[in-house]
């Protein structure tokens, strides 16, 4: 899932097609300052060999402020990526999770963002 708020202005994912499948708009009661309380949700697909250069590029294009992250999984990896900052660990991987989830909490993501399914 990414949320369009999340990208920097000037934001371009290239040469990695995405297959988006769902479109929502919802309204965040955990907003933090910096993130609209509005946010569009884009669920995407995309082939599992493009995974690593996709979270190179969302972290190249993820907004610095704001606290955003942006959540994928392969069959077998899951990735967490951060602005300047991509974590990847083996699906169900407790050590790697908390890793993730600890950076998210120090560049000021609330506890109910961290949320992601891997």
């Amino acid at each position: 899932m990414l949320i369009a708020e999340s990208l920097r202005i000037g934001a371009r994912l290239t040469d990695v097609p995405l297959q988006v499948n769902k479109i929502a708009r919802i309204e965040v009661s955990t907003a933090v300052t910096g993130q609209p309380r509005q946010w569009t949700l884009l669920g995407f697909a995309a082939e599992e060999n493009d995974a690593e250069d996709l979270a190179e590029q969302m972290a190249a294009n993820l907004a610095p402020t704001g606290g955003w992250y942006v959540n994928y999984n392969t069959a077998t990896e899951a990735f967490v990526v951060f602005p300047g900052r991509v974590f990847r660990y083996p699906r169900g991987q407790a050590e790697g999770r908390r890793e993730a989830q600890d950076h998210g909490r120090s560049i000021g993501i609330p506890e109910p963002q961290l949320d992601w399914q891997d």
